[in-house]
């Protein structure tokens, strides 16, 4: 059971939604406006949020920037279109994944235990290491799981570490975007390669000096992405 907070301001999916998440055993906390969820979060942390991007007042973006901004706590954004900008922003904004209206709760559901799998055990993207390895500034301990940037650590949410340590396991080695998608997403189908590229221009924000110029993760144009050269 996952403590859920639901921030949709339409009543009946609201409803719905909190019927179904709570029928299938989660502790389900409601708000109708961004500013009602970021008050009942800070008062109470939910393991997941379940967030509409198109909210009144504070809109769904700008919240998903704050509850980023303030730890690591999964994000499954939901928003009226599946193939537009709103979805990169939405991913660009923090969101670990989406769901596009009309929502069905049992995909809902899916995705719900899909992203706090993946969030949870970050030791299962690690390996064993005898120590911190170093790359360029960039200092990464498998074994600790922390990551230090000229000796200045980074705190990375668990997609962005489980990205990180995929890609640098393999110093120069090519990943296409959907063997991250299977490996550190675990979605064994087709996933939506906007997963992999919005949590790649994260990490690089955080991780590079130049993030449009990147050193530590590169891209290799039409297919996908490696770590290193340096």
């Amino acid at each position: 059971m996952a403590r859920v907070m639901l921030i949709e301001d339409d009543h009946s999916l609201r409803e719905s939604l909190r019927l179904s998440l709570g029928r299938n055993g989660h502790d389900v906390e409601v708000a109708r406006t961004g500013e009602e969820g970021l008050r009942r979060m800070s008062a109470a942390p939910a393991d997941i949020v379940v967030l509409d991007l198109m909210l009144p007042g504070l809109d769904g973006f700008e919240v998903c920037r704050r509850i980023r901004a303030g730890g690591p706590t999964p994000i499954v954004m939901l928003t009226a279109r599946g193939d537009d900008l709103d979805v990169v922003s939405g991913l660009e904004a923090g969101a670990d994944d989406y769901v596009v209206k009309p929502v069905r709760p049992r995909v809902l559901e899916a995705r719900i235990r899909a992203v706090l799998r993946r969030g949870g055990p970050v030791a299962a993207a690690a390996s064993a290491s005898a120590g911190p390895e170093t790359h360029g500034d960039l200092t990464i301990d498998r074994g600790a799981l922390t990551v230090a940037k000229a000796g200045v650590p980074i705190a990375l949410p668990p997609m962005e570490l489980r990205l990180l340590l995929e890609l640098s396991a393999a110093y120069n080695q090519v990943f296409s975007r959907q063997q991250l998608l299977e490996s550190v997403w675990e979605l064994d189908f087709l996933g939506d390669s906007r997963l992999v590229d919005a949590c790649v221009q994260r990490l690089r924000a955080k991780i590079e000096d130049v993030p449009a110029k990147p050193r530590y993760i590169q891209t290799v144009r039409g297919f996908g992405y490696r770590f290193g050269p340096l």
